[in-house]
């Protein structure tokens, strides 16, 4: 099999390394031209992905920041082989998908919106690694939900990455269930980080400050576009979550310890519920 990949960065280039691993030849494009260089030597790919090699491609997949997606896909749509599965990597769907599903039925490839919820705040190429992928789920939002034949085409391309789970469904659930999962942690964590005594934690911070701040040292131009192309609902998360840290504030500014009581019983017993 032949797997084209589009975007070398973090997940584009984990995507390569773990096809290039299982024994596919493998192209690679970058929008940094030394990149593919730099992947060629590592061994991650064959050759650069270009209309040549796009034409011989059985998969695609399109690794770049939201905004690029829709503008690399039109421009490579017309060298896509017949029937090939072009999948993209995006952290939203809804936008995507409604641009990118009448391009494949014009030129008469197969597109799967696709979301890999594996990552690291170290990006680039340099970071990738064959085992990112390993054990974690992959959304997909696929044109149709009853066709047998297009699912296994899709387990059997996505078995050599290493997925733990495949997440079929569709580009609103998608978006609705990323603004909390993921956006709303990116958010939060990086509006934790500018309180005043930030700047003074070391010697008084362990676990619980990692976690919590972990995701705040971001690419601020991915996910900027990621949470405006999905701003309502993350809008609808960040109302949310203001009334309930509200409630907390509350409690403490009436010194009612039962309240504050309850309402971290509450949560504690959530996440338990959750975990479970």
């Amino acid at each position: 099999m032949i797997i084209g990949i589009a975007g070398l960065g973090l997940i584009g280039g984990s995507l390569a390394r773990a096809y290039k691993n299982y024994g596919f030849d493998v192209y690679g494009y970058d929008s940094d031209e030394a990149v593919p260089g730099f992947a060629r030597i590592s061994g991650a790919i064959n050759d650069l992905l270009d209309e040549k090699s796009l034409s011989l491609c059985d998969a695609l997949f399109i690794a770049v920041n939201p905004g690029d997606t829709v503008l690399y896909l039109e421009k490579a749509a017309p060298f896509i082989a017949k029937n090939a599965i072009v999948i993209d990597c995006c952290g939203v769907k809804r936008k995507i998908c409604e641009k990118c599903f009448p391009l494949a039925k014009e030129h008469g490839f197969i597109f799967i919106g696709g979301h890999p919820m594996a990552g690291s705040h170290n990006a680039g190429f340099k970071n990738s690694r064959p085992d990112l992928f390993r054990g974690a789920s992959m959304i997909l939002v696929p044109p149709v939900y009853d066709d047998p034949v297009l699912f296994g085409r899709l387990e059997s391309l996505l078995k050599p990455v290493g997925f733990g789970r495949l997440t079929v469904t569709t580009a609103e659930k998608h978006d609705e269930a990323i603004a909390f999962s993921s956006q709303m942690a990116h958010v939060v964590s990086n509006a934790f980080i500018k309180s005043p005594a930030a700047g003074s934690h070391r010697g008084f911070s362990a676990g619980s400050y990692k976690d919590l701040t972990r995701v705040a040292r971001l690419n601020a131009d991915m996910w900027a576009q990621l949470c405006m192309d999905n701003n309502d609902n993350l809008i609808k998360e960040l109302d949310s979550f203001t009334a309930e840290i509200n409630k907390y504030r509350n409690a403490l500014a009436a010194n009612d310890i039962n309240e504050l009581k309850a309402l971290l019983e509450e949560g504690s017993r959530l996440k338990k519920e959750l975990d479970n």
